[in-house]
Formats: structure tokens, sequence, C-alpha cells
């Protein structure tokens, strides 16, 4: 028991003294891994979904993600909500009351997450058409959706007790967890769509069936007393007040994730007014490609919050802005790589996701439009989560939705009027909100750094 509280003491202390470059990538690897598998359900399903079933079934994917991502905001709230309290009560010696928070966090996730799967099921097809589908798209996404919100509750308390599982410090588990899922969809997925020749519906059921296994390893962690949070059944059972202060830590979170469905909603709308379900599958094809790029950053930035947030506590500003400034150069030399990637070999990319040479034509101009302003976004990404880690979440709040809210969707509907034809003005609009959404940030960004010179001794 000694040694272990030693081993801790130790990596605590190395925060504030080993030298930065080697704590980011000590810290931000195992981070990085794990956003890359998290991202991989989603990009496998797309590459098999687009070799196996056509054009039609990619457009259908780009109108359920949005959806999808209502399920992940859930999770992501109950579970980082519950686990910034969980971490405080643990802190403080104070077991059981963690235990009974994880308990009624558990069954908060399976209600919200059931809730919207029903929701969903019985509004499906008003739903997918609010979404962009057309009626040509309409019977590929029923199909693929009626059986992703099937498993919607296991996914939402799968995601809420990773969360969990980190909050007592075991990444280990959660990384697992998430390895089981992601193997087991790029296992099936081409059985059941090229054996099986279930097409799109077998990639949801490849998907549902990778969530189960996730759900089973880390859900079989916490209640077979392997963790350190023990809770009875009874614990089960949220308490309003409880439950209350964990939805309104993690309500920053559910906001950010929301964001992006709600700007889903005028992009896909706005492609199948102006353009073709070729262009809204090009799009789905290209948002894919783009997540799996910024999944890094957010990995690094899971590195960088706490070498900033012990420094910035103990005044060692210094180290601080030396953090900093490896993450900016280290984001914007990731992102300057993947705008590079995309602008010399678009049509490369684009055909491991489609044989359809019209797709690939179509898909290669809007990629190249679209990541026009990408070495940008890595430290537009970083800057948001900087003002998070330093606990100034209204900044960070605001930074994080800017390019969606603010920039992304009022260009996208000036935009077509001002250019032509107007489907170009829908692209424009992507490059031109990173760049607008980069500017606000540095303005707070570089603000913050000279109230960190005026600090320091």
């Amino acid at each position: 028991m000694k040694k272990a509280k030693m081993n801790s003491a130790e990596r605590t202390a190395l925060l504030g003294t080993q030298p930065i470059g080697k704590l980011l990538i000590r810290l931000s690897g195992p981070a990085i891994t794990g956003m890359l598998v998290m991202s991989m359900y989603n990009l496998v399903d797309t590459i098999f979904v687009g070799k196996g079933v056509g054009t039609l079934a990619l457009a259908a994917l780009a109108v359920c993600f949005p959806i999808q991502l209502f399920l992940l905001a859930v999770g992501k709230t109950v579970g980082i909500g519950a686990a910034s309290i969980i971490s405080r009560k643990l802190g403080a010696g104070r077991e059981k009351e963690a235990g009974r928070i994880a308990g009624g966090s558990f069954f908060l996730a399976a209600l919200f997450g059931l809730l919207i799967s029903l929701s969903g099921l019985i509004f499906l097809d008003p739903v997918l058409k609010l979404f962009g589908a057309s009626s040509s798209i309409l019977p590929f996404a029923r199909d693929y959706l009626s059986i992703i919100l099937l498993g919607g509750t296991f996914f939402t308390v799968t995601v809420c007790s990773n969360n969990i599982a980190r909050s007592e410090g075991n990444t280990r588990v959660a990384m697992i967890s998430m390895f089981a899922g992601a193997g087991l969809n790029i296992i099936l997925d081409p059985i059941f769509i090229f054996v099986l020749n279930m097409g799109i519906r077998g990639a949801a059921i490849a998907t549902v069936i990778g969530q189960l296994s996730a759900f089973a390893w880390i859900t079989g962690y916490f209640f077979r007393g392997r963790s350190h949070l023990q809770f009875d059944w009874k614990h089960l059972v949220p308490r309003l007040r409880q439950s209350l202060n964990v939805l309104r830590i993690g309500s920053p979170s559910f906001a950010r994730i929301v964001s992006g469905s709600i700007m889903a909603i005028a992009v896909n709308n706005s492609i199948m007014h102006y353009g073709h379900e070729i262009h809204l599958a090009a799009l789905g094809v290209t948002n894919r490609m783009l997540m799996f790029a910024l999944m890094p950053l957010f990995g690094l930035i899971q590195g960088l919050q706490p070498v900033v947030g012990y420094n910035y506590g103990a005044g060692s500003y210094e180290r601080v802005k030396k953090a900093l400034k490896y993450a900016v150069i280290s984001a914007t030399v990731l992102s300057g790589a993947y705008w590079l990637l995309f602008e010399l070999a678009p049509r490369f990319m684009l055909s491991l996701f489609s044989n359809d040479e019209i797709l690939i034509s179509s898909g290669a101009g809007i990629l190249k439009v679209l990541v026009l302003m990408m070495p940008v976004v890595g430290f537009q990404v970083i800057g948001a989560g900087t003002f998070q880690v330093l606990g100034k979440a209204g900044i960070s709040f605001v930074l994080s939705i800017s390019r969606q809210i603010f920039f992304l969707i009022p260009l996208m509907l000036l935009l077509p009027y001002l250019i032509s034809p107007p489907l170009t003005g829908v692209w424009a609009a992507f490059p031109l909100a990173d760049l607008l959404a980069a500017c606000v940030t540095a303005v707070f960004f570089i603000r913050e750094i000279r109230n960190m010179k005026l600090l320091a001794p």
C-alpha cells in the first residue's frame, strides 16, 4: 500500500519537474490512442458501407451520424459530471459517497439512453427527414438507425462508465473497453456486409455487437468488485440533488456535442437544397476523415490538462507557457500534415471509402475546400481546451461552440446568396468559420499568456 502511494506521489511530482516534452509525450500517448480507437467505430462502418453497399448508403450514414451524437452527448454528460464529483470524493476519502454517485450515474445514463432510443424509434422517419434524408436516402437511413438505436442504451452506459473508470485512475480498463468494441466491429463488418450480404443493416448490427462487448467489459469491471468504487444495487436509484449536480457539471460537454448535431441539420439541408445525394455522401465521408484527423488533437489536450493544471496551481507559469508552446506547435504541425495529405491526395483518400468515380471526383473538390484553413484548427482546439484546464469554463465553452454556432451556420445561410454556384458558398463557409474561430481564440489566448507574465515572480 505504501509503495503504491509512493509511486502515485512520484508520478504527481513529475508534473512539476520532468522536461515538458517528455511529459507531454508520456501523458498524451495513451490518450491519443484511446481517441483514435473511439473514432474507429464510425470510420470502419463508412469504409465497408461505401465499398459494399454504395453511395446512397454513405449519404444515409451522413444523415444518421448527428443523431448518434445525441447518444454520445448523453453518455459524456453523465460520465464527465459524475467523474468530476467522484474524483473529488475519492480524494477526500469518502469512498461510499463516490460509489453511490457512480451507481446513480449508471442508471441516469441508461435512462436517458433509453429515452432517446425509444423517441428515435417512434419518430424515426420525421427525425431522419429533419436531418436531411431524401426519399432515396430514407430506406438506407431507416435500416441503419433503427438497429443502432436498439443498442443506444448500452452505448450511453459504456461511454459514462469509461469516464467513471478514468476518474479513479484506471485508464487501462477504459482503453480495453474501447479496443474490444472497435476490434470486434472491424472483424464483423466485412462478414456481415460482404459474406452474409446484409448491406447497411449488417454494418449496424456489427456496430451494436461491438458496443455490447465494450458494455460487457466495462460493466463487468464495476459490478464484479474489481473497481475501488463499491456500491449496492440500491445505489442504482439516483438521488434528485445528486443527479442534478452531475448533469450541471456535465452540461458544457452536452452543449458542445449537440451543437455539432444542430450544425448538421443546417449543413445537410443546405446541401440537399443546393445539391444532390452525391454531395451529401461526399460530405459524410470527408467529415469522418476530418474527425479521425482531429482525434490526436483531443488526445493532446487530455495529456496537456494535468501538466497545465498542476503547474498553474503551483505558480510555475514558465512551465505552463512552455507546455502551451509545445502543444500549440505540435497541434499546428499535426494539423498542417493532415492539410498537406488532404490537399495533395484527396482522390486517393476518398477512394479508400468508395469505388464511385462521381463521388470521388466531387468529394475531392469538396475536401480541398473544406481543409483550406486546417493548419489553424490545431491552435483553435488547444486554445479552447486551455481555458477549460484553467477553470475558465465560460470562455472555453464559447470558444468550443464558436465555429459551429456563431460562424458556420450563419455563413452557410448567407454565402450561397453571394457566391455562384450556391453550393460553393456552402463549402466556403467551412474554412472561413475555421479562420474566424481561430482569430477569436487567439485574442483570448494571447491575453491569457500576457496575464501569466504579470503573475510570474
